[in-house]
């Protein structure tokens, strides 16, 4: 079951349950997937779509000063847990040669493909920055 599946499965469970806050995340998370080109997403363009939510929900909160969200609690269930910074780092040591790149930041397209969504650009960045 893809993703998206589950979302719309877990949608319906929501409107039987009578859970509002689910019901109306899953709502807007659905409709975020049929703004796309493609309806049927893989499970890496849904979360990559989940992501930029969380992420404006969080700058919407910055500038309210709000503190939590339950719209980001319900997607963030959603979301694969991100890796952390030593599990980026020990597979940069075992699997990348530096010395085939002209510098470390080239090793970026690498590590993101092999990570995925899971791992943060930003993070990734700042890794390779201070090795």
């Amino acid at each position: 079951m893809t993703l998206q599946e589950r979302i719309k499965k877990d949608l319906v469970q929501a409107i039987k349950e009578k859970d509002d806050d689910r019901k109306n995340t899953l709502r807007v998370i659905l409709g975020e997937f049929g703004r796309m080109e493609k309806k049927e997403l893989s499970d890496d363009e849904a979360i990559k779509v989940m992501q930029k939510l969380v992420k404006s929900e969080k700058e919407v909160l910055e500038k309210t000063g709000g503190v939590e969200s339950v719209f980001i609690r319900i997607i963030e269930a959603y979301l694969p847990s991100p890796a952390t910074e030593d599990e980026i780092r020990q597979w940069l040591l075992q699997n990348i040669d530096f010395a085939r790149f002209k510098n470390k930041m080239q090793a970026m397209g690498l590590v993101m493909k092999h990570f995925g969504p899971r791992a943060d650009g930003n993070a990734v960045k700042q890794i390779l920055q201070n090795l």
